[in-house]
């Protein structure tokens, strides 16, 4: 299939503030999580997952949730994103004026039942009354379908498993879907099985693709998605991120990388590549490491030289 087949924009997502640094084994203060949203916005990223509205005791990495929501100065045009696992959290999320809320669901029952003690249906009935709520509120919604190729309990996942919940999530209101690779085992026609299957019950406009990059796949996968008219995606600056339920899982693909592809396939993005490339760096330094993005170690090593 030709390149011309591509559409010529994109929409991303930067997920790194929250499914980047969510696990982060260190503390990351909650001033150096404003100054990334404040960067990646200054970048040119109308969408951006800020936090997440969960248990300290799970994920004490986003228990400043309200310090980073209260403190980023917001951009008229950008939308800020929070995941709420219920409707505690999403009643806690309310105060603080996100412009959408997540929920989440696995198309793996095994993953289901280890990463929140139920099955893929009962998942889905919890989040009902958050979805209603936020419909109610008028705060959009979107519902991220984790493990749409494969699982580290179940091994391959069947695209009819995520038909199954693309449609759970539809019945109770979510608005758009991700479609996600968390452990990055995907290749490009297992991820096109996958999006097909989300698409039997959302629009084209209305599915994202999610992929890791632990078998450096993820543009590979982005680019079969993209053939097939897909045209939101979500990525983390500096490749940040991982998931604690896969061993051995990286991060989301880098945005620097993604982006870098999609300029040099002349797809309109929106975001300046050297300002992206900067926070990369710039987060990198907070945490103590190198950005995992290719592109910005061989821009960094093209500046120096």
């Amino acid at each position: 299939m030709s390149f011309l087949s591509s559409p010529p924009r994109t929409r991303i997502i930067d997920v790194g503030p929250r499914d980047g640094l969510q696990n982060e084994a260190q503390a990351v203060p909650a001033a150096v999580k404003v100054e990334l949203v404040q960067r990646l916005q200054a970048a040119g990223f109308k969408e951006i997952e800020v936090t997440s509205y969960v248990s300290p005791k799970w994920v004490p990495q986003m228990a400043d949730n309200h310090a980073v929501m209260s403190g980023i100065a917001r951009q008229a045009g950008v939308r800020y994103s929070v995941l709420t696992p219920n409707l505690k959290g999403f009643e806690a999320a309310v105060l603080d004026r996100p412009d959408e809320i997540v929920v989440f669901g696995a198309a793996s029952e095994a993953f289901s039942q280890k990463n929140i003690n139920c099955s893929m249906a009962e998942s889905i009935e919890r989040f009902a009354p958050v979805v209603e709520a936020a419909r109610a509120a008028g705060i959009a919604v979107r519902g991220a379908m984790s493990c749409t190729v494969g699982c580290p309990y179940e091994g391959d996942i069947p695209p009819e498993r995520v038909r199954q919940l693309a449609g759970l999530m539809k019945g109770i209101g979510v608005q758009r879907v991700d479609v996600a690779d968390t452990i990055g085992v995907g290749t490009p026609l297992k991820v096109q099985r996958a999006l097909e299957a989300a698409l039997v019950h959302f629009d084209i406009n209305h599915v994202s693709g999610h992929f890791h990059d632990t078998y450096g796949q993820a543009l590979s996968n982005t680019l079969a998605a993209l053939h097939m008219g897909v045209w939101n995606f979500q990525s983390s600056v500096a490749g940040l991120g991982g998931c604690p339920y896969a061993k051995g899982a990286t991060g989301n693909v880098a945005s620097e990388d993604l982006v870098f592809m999609l300029h040099g396939m002349g797809i309109e993005t929106g975001i300046d590549l050297d300002a992206l490339i900067d926070a990369g760096i710039w987060i990198g330094e907070q945490l103590g490491r190198p950005s995992a993005s290719r592109v910005a170690r061989a821009v960094l090593a093209k500046r120096k030289g």
